[in-house]
């Protein structure tokens, strides 16, 4: 018997006619599950919310970005001060 890794419910499947990559959904949660291994059957949850995930690392690579460049600009100006101070 293969269970939801999400609700933990049955997912009444015959284990020797699914194949790795096969898409199931959960009864209960109504999760979509894809067969990740077989001998023994894994299942990972595919999430919607995978788009959001990629969205919120792209905000976070331009904040680091920003502040890198912020950072530069100040040991620009470091430097600057050292060469008038010569």
């Amino acid at each position: 018997m293969i269970r939801c890794p999400e609700c933990s419910a049955e997912i009444d499947v015959d284990e020797d006619e699914v194949e790795e990559g096969e898409i199931l959904s959960c009864p209960e949660c109504e999760s979509e599950l894809e067969v990740s291994q077989i001998h023994p059957v894994h299942l990972n949850v595919i999430s919607d919310d995978d788009d959001d995930d990629e969205d919120d690392e792209e905000e976070e690579d331009e904040e680091e970005e920003a502040e890198d460049g912020d950072k530069g600009d100040l040991i620009e100006e470091e430097e600057e001060e050292v060469e008038d101070e010569e």
